[in-house]
């Protein structure tokens, strides 16, 4: 790596040192947010058309239609609910797996009082929290890395994921998902001064950064074995999460990264001498992930997912991602959502 590249890449939203911070924060925080009071269920609102349908083979799923496969959206407590209000005391909360190094998504902000966790994710789940415990900071947090997921929900370690998640027919196999929360595809993230132009023949020879678990590995692995991408790139760098691979960039040790646009806009806000590189060449949906058997809070989430995209989505989004997505948010918009799974 030349000298002029590694000062641009040092620029870049506190270079190197700030990004190892915040990896090294990730290992070290867990935040535990207090709880207060009880809440009122909200109605859905009058005239919500709610497309209904018969339980979907998931073996028959395509990933395009994918998004459709939850519940309808109700207020009533099931067992997954009682059992989360029955908590006492300090343990009375949400736990959730989030990001905590995914800038403007979830992510620690250092220049807040204990480094709080903020962001379009986060922002949602103080909204969920509140509906159910009636408290929107009735919320221990967990970090996760992308890998761990599915397992953090399966092995019953948190509630539910919200942590930029695409809604897979895979991952419909292991889990559960909402409704989709918001609409993103796959891009590619490479230096300015780079000869690749995005998710092409640019990428021959080059070395592509992904995180383990994702469905941008997943996409490079199929594409490359269809003969739809060079065999001569190199995909074999995974990480643990995002982050890394935007700290690789920097040291010059990969070439390029492919990740969610959504998530690749912020990565290239915290360094000027990275930006993506063509248009998003897939289109996937983020919905909050929870056990396969919660059918009560799967219905919960949804239902404060209805409300939440007439009222907070936007200024979430304005709050959060329009400075590197633009003021104009109609491409990040998840569509109507329909409900085919039965039960």
């Amino acid at each position: 790596m030349d000298v002029s590249r590694a000062r641009a890449s040092l620029r870049g939203w506190g270079g190197v040192a700030a990004m190892a911070v915040l990896c090294a924060l990730a290992l070290a925080f867990a935040l535990l947010l207090p709880c207060t009071q009880q809440t009122a269920q909200t109605p859905l609102r009058g005239g919500q058309k709610v497309a209904t349908g018969t339980q979907a083979r998931v073996d028959g799923c395509e990933d395009a239609e994918a998004h459709k496969q939850t519940l309808a959206p109700s207020g009533a407590d099931g067992p997954t609910i009682e059992a989360i209000k029955a908590r006492t005391g300090a343990k009375r909360k949400l736990v959730v797996g989030v990001d905590q190094n995914s800038y403007h998504w979830g992510y620690r902000n250092p220049n807040t009082e204990g480094a709080r966790l903020e962001g379009f994710d986060i922002d949602l789940v103080h909204r969920i929290a509140e509906d159910i415990l009636g408290d929107p900071e009735a919320v221990q947090f967990k970090a996760i890395p992308t890998s761990q997921r599915i397992p953090a929900i399966e092995d019953g370690r948190v509630d539910m994921v919200v942590r930029t998640m695409t809604i897979t027919c895979e991952r419909l196999r292991q889990v559960a998902f909402s409704a989709p929360y918001f609409k993103t595809g796959q891009q590619v993230l490479a230096p300015k001064s780079s000869a690749v132009t995005g998710y092409n023949g640019s990428l021959a020879h080059k070395k592509v950064c992904t995180a383990a678990g994702s469905t941008a590995y997943a996409k490079l692995d199929a594409d490359r074995k269809a003969g739809r991408l060079p065999a001569s790139t190199d995909i074999s760098t995974t990480v643990p999460n995002q982050l890394d691979c935007l700290v690789r960039l920097q040291l010059g040790e990969v070439d390029a990264v492919v990740t969610d646009g959504a998530l690749a806009a912020s990565q290239a806000a915290q360094d000027p001498a990275v930006e993506l590189k063509g248009e998003a060449f897939t289109e996937e949906y983020y919905g909050v992930a929870m056990k396969k058997d919660a059918g009560d809070l799967v219905r919960r989430v949804n239902r404060v997912l209805v409300d939440y995209r007439a009222h907070g989505w936007q200024t979430s989004y304005d709050n959060w991602l329009s400075a590197t997505l633009g003021k104009d948010p109609a491409a990040s918009k998840p569509p109507a959502p329909q409900y085919l799974r039965g039960s």
